[in-house]
């Protein structure tokens, strides 16, 4: 098996095994104690040592990891960052799903995120989140993932909408509630109950999503291609931390950050627009001995790499792409430009990200959008509202964003873990 093969069935079973945000830091949270990371708690006293990793979660849907360098003296150090998000355009199910309609149990669900709706149709889907319960007078939760194909969200015909292919608008209440069963007898909860091992009465509340069950693949007359759900923004998130775990560490401390809720602006406790980063690199420079001036000095000395995915130019509508900066497929890594700042990278930061591709032996491309059409945000400007260093937007380029099953190329995967690895062995 070629090296790049391993990557990518690596990056698969980390997708598979990843159908929601709590999920990907579950799994993430795995593989930085496989890799000596110790894990730390918000509401506990953090034990701190140089040379020491560690990791902290919120809300179990968001994560950050660094690494302590074994010299801690402020005048010699900075923080390097890299923050991607966990959460991906899905639909969430309501409390008390089940409708009863023609015979069948449908589920009341709302939209997460902006989607594109229509190819979460004829799809089979399934169930996956996180449920509270009591156990025993105590407020616990659980992950949980059915894993097999139980829901479809079936289309109408095309004899009873003759206009289906000239444009249809969506109804989201009325058309996307996924068939569960023809038995009046089916629940949710009891389906979830069982797979959870708690007893349905026990449970309290729940944060559960549809997710697509179709299989990663790699695709393509030579293979150069991939497809799978939620690569916005997993793809990034895995690719930096593979780099984040590969490189050796040298004067900075080394930050990996997963967000979650980039999709819905950011504004959770957990989201970028939280002070879940300033907290924890607030705790860690206090730890360290650190002054109030000597952390802000430290700051001034950081740089951020915001990683998350970017529009390639599509073979089909060309015209949609800027005319002259037209990412690519399997291009080399995305830099991310927008007059308006919804895009942080400037010419200092993306000189400075162009000479870490170099080094790493890594194409580069640049992203700018048709100045006909809005162009999205993403991580880099919000979390700047609360810790404000130099940074630089990035990210692989894509087909189908925001879509169940999305494109990428196959090579590109393999230029992110090597770009950040060297990002964050970059001297400061």
């Amino acid at each position: 098996m070629a090296k790049n093969d391993k990557i990518i069935e690596d990056l698969f079973d980390f997708i598979k095994n990843s159908p929601t945000s709590f999920h990907a830091v579950a799994n993430i949270r795995e593989i930085l104690g496989k890799n000596g990371f110790t894990e730390l708690s918000e509401s506990e006293p953090w034990v701190i040592a140089p040379g020491g990793k560690y990791f902290v979660s919120r809300n179990g849907s968001a994560l950050i990891a660094f690494c302590v360098p074994k010299d801690t003296d402020s005048g010699k150090n900075a923080f390097m960052l890299c923050a991607s998000h966990s959460d991906s355009p899905s639909f969430k199910i309501k409390e008390n799903p089940e409708r009863k309609e023609a015979g069948c149990v449908k589920l009341n669900v709302e939209k997460y995120g902006g989607m594109l709706v229509a190819p979460w149709f004829d799809r089979p889907l399934s169930v996956a989140g996180r449920i509270v319960f009591n156990d025993g007078g105590k407020i616990k939760e659980k992950l949980v993932s059915i894993d097999r194909d139980l829901l479809v969200i079936p289309n109408l015909a095309i004899h009873m909408n003759r206009e289906a292919n000239e444009g249809h608008k969506i109804d989201l209440q009325k058309e996307i509630e996924p068939v569960l069963s023809l038995s009046e007898k089916a629940s949710l909860l009891s389906i979830i109950s069982e797979q959870a091992g708690v007893p349905k009465e026990d449970i309290l509340s729940h944060d559960l999503f549809l997710y697509a069950r179709t299989k990663p693949t790699k695709w393509g007359a030579e293979e150069e291609f991939i497809s799978a759900p939620r690569l916005d923004d997993l793809e990034c998130a895995w690719a930096s931390l593979q780099g984040f775990l590969a490189a050796k560490k040298q004067g900075a401390i080394p930050v990996y950050c997963l967000f979650d809720n980039e999709e819905v602006g950011s504004s959770t406790r957990q989201g970028a627009d939280s002070t879940f980063l300033s907290d924890t690199l607030e705790r860690l420079s206090e730890k360290l001995g650190w002054s109030g001036e000597e952390y802000k000095i430290a700051l001034s000395k950081s740089f951020m790499v915001s990683a998350d995915n970017a529009h390639a130019v599509h073979p089909n509508y060309a015209e949609k792409a800027d005319p002259v900066n037209r990412p690519v497929l399997n291009g080399g890594i995305v830099i991310k430009y927008n007059a308006a700042q919804k895009y942080t990278s400037d010419a200092v930061t993306s000189a400075f990200f162009k000479m870490i591709c170099k080094k790493a032996g890594v194409k580069y491309q640049i992203f700018t959008n048709n100045s006909n059409i809005a162009g999205g945000s993403t991580l880099g400007n919000i979390s700047q509202n609360h810790v404000s260093v130099p940074c630089v937007d990035i990210g692989l380029a894509q087909w189908a964003m925001h879509s169940p099953y999305e494109s990428t190329g196959a090579e590109d995967v393999e230029s992110m873990i090597k770009a950040i690895k060297a990002f964050f062995e970059e001297e400061v």
